[in-house]
């Protein structure tokens, strides 16, 4: 498969919460090709092997508080790479992934692309609707 790149969608109201992290519109978001699963977030980053990721889905409706910037979930051990309050994806792992975020590693990243529907589609996780 040639690489596919899914860019995020910025919300510039939230500027605050992603370019500390070096996130920059254009720039980061998911790559998926090569057998890899490549997430960038500024000076943060997420690679797994495509045969890692164990399903996923389009979530929506976030609080911006929970949802924007470089964040680990207080909840579980999932990981946000987010840039706007409304729609990602939740990508889930057979086995946890290290970042520099966490000692920890994630189970789950969500991301918010632009593109929710196309990346889990491409990913093999649903068929898109509408």
């Amino acid at each position: 498969m040639a690489d596919q790149f899914f860019p995020y969608r910025f919300d510039k109201r939230f500027v605050a919460m992603w370019l500390p992290f070096g996130a920059r519109p254009g720039r980061d978001g998911v790559h998926v090709g090569d057998g890899r699963f490549r997430a960038t977030f500024g000076f943060l980053r997420l690679d797994t092997e495509l045969e890692n990721i164990a399903g996923g889905h389009v979530t929506e409706g976030y609080r911006w508080w929970t949802a924007v910037g470089a964040r680990q979930s207080l909840a579980d051990d999932g990981l946000t790479f987010g840039t706007n309050r409304d729609r990602g994806v939740c990508v889930h792992f057979h086995q946890r992934v290290r970042t520099a975020v966490s000692i920890r590693p994630h189970s789950a990243l969500t991301v918010t692309v632009e593109d929710c529907r196309g990346l889990v589609h491409v990913l093999g996780l649903d068929e898109p609707t509408s």
